[in-house]
């Protein structure tokens, strides 16, 4: 008998569950860790360590529940969970890091750990993350930089030179990032007149029911040769094919392993599309690079589109010529650039590989915490010039 295969909302519904049963394990762990070593060391007034047990606790209840409320709650309501599940992620990032480093440095100076010692760690601990947060929380709630590049390609058609390409991604809208920070993006993008404009995935964090009309902006986006978007992984948590169909509704042209012709037979290239690499695991979809380049036609250039900039590993193979990719964030808070790069080696900027080119975006909204620190949200554009010309 053939195999049988789980249909797309029973595997969201696994991936979920034993997302919630990985990410409760780690949190009590680390939540029991930090109040062990802030709270309980430091030998603190019962009222005063009670409170703060209960806060500490409270707060990590709440970044287990975001996941759940984001997608089935209306924005209005989610962002009762959101904001305070968010803040706190940042919060526990600096948390996490900090305390342990203090760990360290009083083992390596042989320093004895006692209530004086622990309160005044407590203390030092609570400076840095509170003036980290606040940094990060002010950056990360700016609106996204305009930031422009030239890309030199060899097979550029030199009638073609200048040709413009705006780029957003890692959009997030949610409870936090809602219609307003829509509407003002594509005002901000359709000001740029772009010559295409990519749209390279997670673009929604939660369900079609609750964020439909969040992005009606969007179909006010312009550009003289179309708007384009593949998916991202953050799509494929939220249905993928409800967020396809909902982006075609709003006037992309959605690219899942295809590939397009921009221009006329005097001056053309290609544009492909690509799912993302580690979506099969969500909904049984995926990269198919393979398919998205099967008979082209290799004297002509050719764009590449995938939400994980991983696929340039691949793509770089098969004679691409340039890659528009996001999904790490740049990662969004400063150091977590560093633990992004030990699984995707391409965390921001320009990378060349077997003369193909590839740029990764800081993204254009947040994930998590509503920070960012040393890596701020952009808007892209690139001018594409022939090196003839």
């Amino acid at each position: 008998m053939p195999e049988s295969k789980l249909s797309e909302p029973v595997r969201m519904l696994v991936a979920g569950v034993v997302f919630l049963l990985f990410a409760g394990g780690v949190l009590f762990a680390g939540h029991f860790y930090l109040i062990q070593r802030l709270v309980l060391e430091a030998e603190l007034d019962s009222g005063l360590r009670s409170m703060l047990t209960f806060l500490m606790a409270g707060f990590g209840a709440t970044v287990l529940l975001a996941p759940i409320a984001e997608r089935t709650l209306r924005p209005p309501l989610a962002r009762w969970v959101l904001w305070p599940a968010g803040i706190w992620m940042g919060v526990l990032f600096f948390l996490i890091l900090l305390v342990p480093l203090t760990d360290f440095l009083l083992f390596i100076t042989r320093v004895e750990v006692d209530a004086t010692v622990a309160r005044q760690r407590a203390l030092v601990v609570a400076g840095i993350t509170s003036v980290a947060c606040i940094a990060a929380t002010l950056e990360g709630l700016r609106p996204p930089r305009l930031v422009r590049h030239e890309i030199e390609l060899s097979r550029w058609p030199k009638s073609l030179d200048g040709f413009r390409i705006v780029q957003i991604t890692d959009i997030h809208i949610g409870p936090l990032l809602d219609r307003r920070f829509a509407e003002a993006l594509t005002e901000r993008c359709n000001a740029l007149a772009p010559d295409l404009l990519a749209v390279t995935g997670d673009l929604v964090d939660g369900g079609i029911q609750q964020l439909y009309h969040e992005v009606t902006p969007f179909e006010r986006l312009r550009a003289r040769h179309g708007v384009f978007f593949v998916t991202g992984n953050h799509d494929h948590y939220s249905g993928a094919r409800n967020w396809t169909d909902r982006s075609r509704e709003l006037g992309m042209r959605v690219l899942r392993n295809e590939r397009v012709w921009i221009g006329d037979a005097g001056a053309r290239f290609e544009l492909a599309g690509v799912d993302d690499h580690r979506s099969g695991a969500v909904d049984g979809s995926g990269e198919d690079l393979d398919l998205a380049l099967a008979d082209r036609d290799h004297t002509v250039p050719l764009v590449l589109l995938a939400h994980d900039p991983s696929t340039f590993k691949r793509a770089s193979q098969r004679g691409i010529d340039f890659q528009i990719s996001g999904h790490t964030h740049g990662g969004q808070i400063w150091p977590f650039r560093y633990f992004v790069r030990l699984a995707v080696p391409f965390v921001a900027g320009h990378y060349e590989q077997r003369g193909a080119r590839l740029y990764v975006s800081r993204g254009t909204g947040f994930w998590g915490p509503p920070m960012r620190l040393f890596s701020p949200a952009e808007i892209t554009e690139f001018t594409l010039r022939s090196t003839d010309a």
